[in-house]
């Protein structure tokens, strides 16, 4: 087995019907790109949402030769839904009101992709060759990844958020626990292109 390093990014910041990016959304998307040239990246896979799939050929630009995989697994879904028992009561109701305006169908498909999404993605890979993977998706598989990476209850992919374009690696070593080596980095955005994706309040 060998060491897998996963790159995590949100996709830039979309219309407001989700139809593809804004002007900043691309400029974002490029900026990324030039972040990760020079990093050994074997594949990009992304959601099959415009958003997504945008961001992942505009990153795609700059690395040259990597092939691009889109996968419903790396989609924008519900990836846990908790029951109130396994949530403090201080939250409970606040949470739990969020996830009732998901669908039984969203109910019943987000887990099973969640599900998938671990096994593909994360965990160290087979061969003696390290890999380095990205995945452009949405807020809330990254926070699922994240979670897991840290062993954290299940639930507790509520509550991290990442900005638009922005980069999470995770390092998933043999015999080692996953680390996190960094979340929600956006260094290589200037001022303006930071941000978006989170409500005004959470914004620093």
């Amino acid at each position: 087995m060998a060491t897998r390093y996963l790159y995590l990014a949100r996709h830039g910041e979309a219309s407001p019907d989700e139809s593809g990016l804004t002007e900043n959304g691309r400029r974002q998307a490029v900026l990324l790109g030039k972040r990760l040239q020079g990093i050994p990246i074997s594949a990009i896979h992304h959601g099959p949402l415009p958003r997504a799939t945008q961001t992942a050929h505009l990153i795609g630009e700059y690395l040259d030769g990597v092939p691009l995989h889109v996968s419903e697994v790396a989609g924008d879904y519900i990836p846990y839904f908790p029951g109130k028992e396994e949530l403090s009561p201080d939250f409970a109701d606040f949470l739990l009101r969020f996830l009732d305006q998901c669908t039984p169908e969203e109910r019943r498909k987000g887990p099973v992709l969640a599900r998938e999404a671990l096994e593909r993605f994360s965990g160290p890979v087979d061969g003696d060759e390290t890999r380095h993977e990205l995945v452009v998706t949405h807020n809330f598989l990254i926070g699922w990844l994240v979670r897991a990476a840290q062993d954290a209850p299940e639930w507790r992919w509520l509550g991290l958020n990442q900005c638009n374009a922005a980069l999470t690696a995770i390092r998933y070593t043999p015999g080692r626990p996953a680390s996190v080596l960094f979340y929600n980095d956006m260094g290589h955005l200037p001022l303006e292109l930071r941000w978006t994706g989170f409500p005004p309040e959470l914004r620093m």
